[in-house]
């Protein structure tokens, strides 16, 4: 049996449970993080020294860092479906993925999520705020341009290349905040929504992070 350590409302390990709910796994869910606590506890630290959620166990094996998971569940259990047997088509795939963590996370979820939502509003940078939506923007736009002719960033059929960035939608479109049309984007976004797993794991109220730094 797999078992995830997380809490529900964590970006990252939305990322895990999506992909285990496309994949169809049974595993146990440990609640961890935030107001969960566990993660300075000797037994978590002895799994992950950095002491963050996402962890997957899988027997004697221990991965942290929601990519390597992603990479480990889809290698794993989906293979021909998330996992491609063509380095080519695998490296489009990784590159989607690495620039979810590089470009789109630290504009969105750092400098607006963290920036904008999750900061007090007597001590939020308005101006970093501004910044980072532009910035949000961009990547979104490139998001938008790279769906243009597809209805899935891999292709014909949801990917790993995917989860990572699409699990960043449903806060984008839940906040307060200037949403630009962008056609592909917003499609992409609806055909996302239709998931059983989406809905269940990444569509989740995230209000008890609202003005929170603590955790």
């Amino acid at each position: 049996m797999l078992t995830i350590w997380g809490r529900r409302s964590s970006f990252n390990v939305q990322k895990v449970l999506w992909l285990a709910g496309e994949l169809g796994l049974e595993y146990e869910h440990v609640l961890a993080g935030g107001q969960f606590g566990l993660l300075d506890t000797a037994a978590f630290r002895a799994m992950n020294p950095h002491g963050k959620v996402p962890v997957l166990r899988d027997g004697e094996t221990t991965v942290w860092e929601s990519h390597a998971i992603l990479r480990y569940l889809a290698a794993r259990d989906g293979t021909g479906r998330f996992w491609a047997e063509d380095p080519a088509q695998r490296a489009g795939d990784d590159g989607w993925m690495d620039w979810a963590q590089t470009a789109l996370q630290p504009a969105f979820l750092t400098g607006v999520f963290w920036g904008y939502y999750r900061t007090p509003e007597a001590q939020r940078d308005e101006a970093a705020v501004t910044r980072a939506i532009a910035a949000t923007h961009a990547c979104l736009g490139q998001l938008d341009r790279a769906l243009a002719d597809r209805p899935y960033l891999g292709g014909e059929a949801l990917g790993l290349a995917d989860i990572p960035a699409g699990t960043a939608l449903y806060r984008y479109f839940e906040l307060d905040i200037p949403h630009p049309p962008m056609a592909h984007l917003q499609g992409w976004y609806e055909r996302l929504q239709a998931r059983p797993a989406y809905r269940e794991h990444v569509m989740v109220p995230f209000d008890e992070l609202r003005g929170r730094l603590d955790f």
